[in-house]
């Protein structure tokens, strides 16, 4: 009884707070916001611009927050419960109307007219640039289901589809790794952690190939749904040919996308169909073959794919871009990404410091901000350089730590 009223009490704040939301986003409303900067070397410009975008960020999360949520129970008992909140708004007319210093502290107050926007991360800067993903292999977790058809090269044509999808996109940066194989245990995959708190290969793979992210996936499931109606008698055959027989294939995969600085998931969902598998003797030859695309079962195995590339690419659309730091010489900052990535010269990025603990040094290192940006001056093909107002060793900026655009 007192786990359905936790459960009526959630759903009706919820429903509560619809209404609200709705209201906001029909319109443009007026809002003030606050951020706060630390001023170095007496720079107060920097600390002000720093201070603006925080105001900035403030707005956003004022006008309009988008909470879903995801309630797990298990044999009438909640097991587990997410809340997820995100921002989606957009300023116009924005004016500081306030600024104050105390010490070396500076906080800025803004006014602008915000609304809607027309996608989550629209008009964000990160979405110009080219994030880097590293596309791995998806084994099978039932090698012997592919013996029918011969498709037992599922795990790297898949995401070998995958791949060729996401660069037809255009707005990523697409690098193959089809033939890795990410995680051991495949019943219980996606597993980010193993014994002693040490994290699995993803940040190792990601670092290997300067990726941002990586792509994972298990193919769950490419079994016949009767596997009796493929034997080779006269009777097997009759039946196939006159529609006596189960002649459905299964299609279950799941995709999973990590982040690859902390090896943390970004996205996960399982994608499944089923067809009718009706190749004719010999005429599949593996699972890219065009005898295979000519199936009913490879015609819907192909819009699975597809929209699991839609998900990649969207998963990834809202993130922001990050680069990991290479070398830091003074005021110098040197990053492993550059103009392939669409950075220009002039491009902007915060600085954050990469943090592991003692107690726990294989685990997920924790970004702070340093409060701190690099200015670029310098954009080669795959790495650019620039400059920050103080040098690495006064805010202990250094190499591994990640620059990042919002």
């Amino acid at each position: 009884m007192r786990g359905f009223v936790k459960q009526f009490i959630r759903l009706s704040f919820y429903c509560a707070l619809i209404p609200l939301m709705l209201g906001a986003s029909a319109q443009a409303v007026v809002l003030e916001g606050v951020g706060h900067a630390s001023i170095y070397n007496e720079d107060l410009e920097s600390a002000r611009a720093e201070a603006r975008s925080a105001a900035m960020r403030d707005l956003a999360l004022q006008y309009e927050a988008q909470v879903s949520t995801r309630d797990t129970m298990e044999n009438g008992v909640l097991t587990e419960s997410r809340v997820r909140l995100a921002s989606s708004a957009r300023a116009r007319n924005v004016k500081v109307i306030d600024e104050h210093r105390s010490g070396n502290l500076l906080r800025v107050t803004v006014r602008g007219d915000i609304s809607a926007s027309r996608a989550s991360c629209d008009g964000g800067d990160a979405a110009r640039l080219k994030k880097r993903v590293a596309i791995t292999g998806f084994p099978l977790l039932y090698p012997d289901q592919a013996r029918v058809g011969r498709i037992d090269d599922a795990g790297e044509i898949l995401p070998q589809q995958l791949q060729q999808g996401l660069r037809e996109a255009g707005n990523l940066q697409v690098f193959s790794a089809t033939t890795s194989r990410l995680f051991p245990d495949l019943l219980n995959a996606p597993t980010l952690q193993q014994g002693g708190n040490r994290l699995t290969n993803v940040v190792q793979v990601a670092r290997e190939m300067g990726a941002q992210f990586v792509v994972a996936g298990v193919i769950r499931d490419i079994g016949v749904a009767d596997p009796a109606a493929w034997g080779s008698s006269v009777l097997d055959k009759m039946q196939r040919r006159f529609g006596g027989a189960d002649m459905r294939r299964r299609f279950a995969v799941d995709l999973m996308v990590f982040d690859g600085f902390s090896g943390s998931p970004v996205y996960q969902q399982r994608f499944e169909t089923a067809a009718d598998w009706n190749a004719g003797p010999g005429s599949s030859t593996g699972f890219g073959s065009e005898g295979f695309r000519k199936t009913q079962y490879g015609e819907s195995v192909a819009g699975a794919i597809g929209e699991m590339t839609q998900a990649v690419a969207e998963a990834l659309a809202c993130q922001p871009f990050m680069a990991r730091i290479t070398r830091v010489e003074g005021h110098l900052v040197t990053l492993a990404s550059g103009a392939t990535a669409g950075l220009r010269p002039g491009d902007e990025l915060h600085l954050y410091r990469s943090a592991r603990y003692f107690d726990s040094l294989g685990g997920t290192p924790e970004l702070s901000d340093s409060q701190m940006t690099v200015t670029l001056n310098n954009v080669h093909p795959d790495f650019s350089n620039g400059k920050m107002p103080v040098t690495g060793g006064q805010v202990n900026i250094q190499r591994d730590d990640i620059a990042i655009i919002w």
